[in-house]
């Protein structure tokens, strides 16, 4: 490698969703600093499996509640 071109590259530790951590290197941030992850594979529905169903029609009520008067005209 040639030298003074790389980032640092140094310990830090993540902490998962649901509260454990561990230690791995990285070019994040300062030795030592935490990552804190919002999304992890234990929690995300593309590695666990479960769909989360979305309210489209609930969504879509919602939609036309709140913008029912645009458009409108009043006398």
């Amino acid at each position: 490698m040639k030298p003074g071109i790389h980032p640092d590259y140094h310990e830090i530790v993540i902490v998962m969703t649901d509260g454990t951590e561990f230690k791995t290197r990285s070019c994040y941030g300062k030795p030592g600093e935490t990552l804190r992850l919002d999304i992890d594979p234990k929690s995300h529905p593309a590695w666990t499996g479960q769909h989360r169903l979305i309210d489209t029609g609930g969504q879509v009520a919602k939609f036309n509640k709140r913008f029912a008067g645009i458009g409108a005209r009043r006398k």
